[in-house]
């Protein structure tokens, strides 16, 4: 009579990599939320974050408390201004902060999604608006720290079609130094209500002329928005 053997079934747990077998058991029950952010990650970068950026929050009165919005910024190049305006959200609001855009390439994107990164694709931000998330979208990037770029209308059309707010968030940091600022406006209303992709784009353009005169006047303080002023900061 044959005899079965019964093997451990941890043993064959394809669920865990062999990378991460030692750091799970770190990391408390919970923390990681249906769309991958890491609370455990996020504390742990926080000191580094921290060290690099010394971000000043303005405007976060104007969001939600609890309902979904979509948080359009402008974004100089290698400026990770998505990064340091959700992590520096998130610490204002005491609210999980995600932001558009994490490459869907291993290893770099596992990795971001843990930060708060999602998918630049609408369904997946339309997803996350429509449970109530803040979303931090980036308008294309350009090389001057004053200039919003172009912002994506089918990007735009996931919080219309979630029915969320859209705000324009300026976002501005120094090349030399720690500090940086970011500033939350109103919510934007379109005075004409339409349907269909034009609404998308009128409001996809709305966003960027509101995110520019944000930038234009924040160019006017002292709070290093040139490179002069950065030079005597951080």
């Amino acid at each position: 009579m044959a005899t079965i053997i019964d093997l451990p079934r941890r043993a064959f747990d394809t669920t865990r990599s062999i990378a991460m077998a030692p750091v799970r058991p770190l990391i408390p029950a919970g923390m990681v939320d249906e769309w991958g952010r890491d609370e455990h990650v996020i504390r742990a970068l926080s000191p580094l974050l921290r060290m690099r950026w010394n971000v000043n929050v303005g405007g976060d009165q104007h969001l939600p408390a609890r309902a979904g919005a979509l948080l359009v910024t402008n974004d100089r190049r290698f400026s990770f201004s998505p990064l340091y305006t959700s992590w520096a959200l998130a610490q204002a609001t005491g609210r999980p902060v995600r932001f558009v855009g994490h490459p869907d390439v291993v290893p770099f994107g596992p990795a971001l999604r843990r930060m708060g990164a999602i998918l630049r694709n609408p369904a997946e931000v339309r997803s996350a608006l429509h449970h109530g998330e803040l979303v931090v979208l980036a308008a294309a990037p350009t090389n001057h720290p004053r200039s919003a770029g172009a912002v994506d209308p089918a990007l735009v059309g996931a919080a219309v079609m979630a029915g969320v707010g859209v705000f324009p968030v300026a976002s501005m940091s120094s090349p030399l130094g720690r500090s940086a600022r970011v500033q939350v406006g109103a919510q934007l209303r379109p005075r004409k209500k339409r349907r269909g992709p034009l609404a998308e784009q009128e409001l996809a353009e709305m966003t960027q002329r509101h995110l520019q005169r944000m930038l234009d006047e924040l160019g006017g303080m002292q709070t290093g928005m040139t490179a002069i002023d950065w030079l005597g900061e951080g």
